[in-house]
């Protein structure tokens, strides 16, 4: 999955430029979105991820300064939360469920009463994409329909993940494989003829057995063959960030793995419901799928 990149800027440093740019900022409107305003101000290209205050994206909300970590909450679903004592950031993942509007987010700071940090999500409209894949992977039968049953309450564990370890501030991903990127994220899919849910991922078009890398250093949390996403590996970085690999011909690491940034964790395949060999990738805070390409360069 990865590419050495240089060296960036520090936790403080970024987090000093996010709070005087707006925590609300957004690096980019979709097309047909409002322009900036004082509530979603441009965010600096160096602060990853990169804010993008619409469903599927990722809001940076600045907390300002205390003295110890505060905690964030959007419901009861804790938020990541990096800084220091200076200025704290709230990276919020925003569902692509979410109606465009007000959100906000619940923040409980040691001897302060806890508070309410508003932000607006504006409108995305994702493009469609209709696929032909095996008929026994959208009308299940149901001993398929039993395991993928078992297989989601399964993965509904895996990705309530929630570990002390928090990642690196400077959250620049590498991507995992080389490759075109040929299914972008948000994708409204059509398979065989059948509406299913949005794409929540990235899919990057590279042949079987191409090698799947780090693309932060992790630990490994979950491996299996599933009945939609095939050969998977989850990884967590910690805070509630983690990222999956799907699709894979094998892979090469445990449960309890952990990795360096660069390191071999599997190899592209094309097992579960697939048209062809790729590598689909997701990356999801606060069990959230979010956008990919929010934390990586290009």
């Amino acid at each position: 999955m990865n590419l050495p990149f240089p060296d960036l800027p520090s936790s403080a440093a970024l987090n000093r430029r996010s709070a005087v740019l707006g925590a609300l900022g957004l690096l980019a409107l979709p097309a047909g979105a409002a322009a900036p305003n004082k509530k979603n101000k441009p965010q600096a290209p160096d602060v990853w991820p990169h804010a993008l205050l619409v469903p599927g994206g990722i809001a940076r909300l600045s907390l300002g300064p205390a003295a110890t970590r505060p905690k964030a909450f959007t419901g009861d679903v804790p938020v990541l939360v990096l800084g220091d004592p200076i200025e704290w950031t709230a990276l919020v993942g925003i569902p692509l469920a979410t109606s465009p509007g007000e959100a906000h987010i619940s923040v409980r700071a040691e001897g302060k009463p806890e508070r309410q940090i508003a932000y607006t999500v504006a409108p995305k409209q994702y493009r469609e994409q209709r696929l032909t894949v095996a008929p026994r992977t959208v009308d299940l039968s149901p001993e398929d329909e039993a395991r993928y049953t078992k297989e989601r309450d399964h993965l509904a564990g895996v990705m309530a993940t929630l570990t002390g370890l928090r990642p690196d501030a400077a959250l620049q991903m590498r991507v995992p494989v080389p490759g075109r990127r040929s299914s972008s994220f948000g994708l409204r899919r059509v398979f065989n003829g059948q509406s299913r849910n949005p794409h929540s991922g990235m899919d990057i078009a590279a042949g079987t057995g191409t090698p799947v890398r780090a693309p932060l250093a992790g630990k490994v949390i979950d491996t299996g063959d599933y009945f939609f996403n095939g050969g998977t590996v989850w990884l967590d970085h910690g805070g509630g960030l983690l990222t999956m690999y799907c699709h894979l011909s094998r892979w090469d690491v445990k449960v309890g793995d952990v990795l360096k940034v660069g390191e071999p964790l599997a190899a592209v395949g094309a097992t579960g419901r697939v048209t062809g060999p790729h590598l689909h990738w997701g990356v999801m805070l606060n069990r959230t799928m979010v956008d990919p390409a929010l934390f990586v360069a290009g």
